[in-house]
């Protein structure tokens, strides 16, 4: 019964920033995160982070992105700086429950960086 609430996205030219927010209902103990699908291509991760703030980022998007979390309102965020046209992708809030396991996605919001 978790439901993931998704808002920001958008297009946004190279070197800039943009953060996207999620929402999720049910426990505090989980992990939640962000992936990315890029046309044509796998479905990968970009960054989680644990309920105890432990945080795990894409190679691609060290240095640049920063993923945080507020367990009061089970919400999470994924802040974009110093964008690349190959950040291109629709991107999807993912959240795994803690012991059982279950895994849950968002609908997925689209961003576009311009070079």
């Amino acid at each position: 019964q978790v439901q993931l609430v998704e808002s920001g996205g958008g297009l946004v030219q190279a070197g800039g920033s943009l953060r996207l927010s999620c929402a999720a209902s049910g426990s505090i103990f989980n992990t939640m995160g962000w992936y990315r699908q890029a046309p044509g291509k796998q479905r990968e991760l970009v960054a989680t982070i644990t309920s105890s703030g432990k945080t795990n980022y894409a190679d691609s998007v060290k240095g640049r992105f920063t993923v945080s979390r507020d367990n009061a309102k089970n919400t999470v965020d994924l802040q974009m700086n110093s964008l690349k046209p190959e950040d291109t992708a629709v991107y999807y809030c993912n959240l795994v429950t803690a012991f059982t396991w279950y895994e849950y996605w968002g609908q997925g919001t689209q961003v576009t960086v311009s070079s």
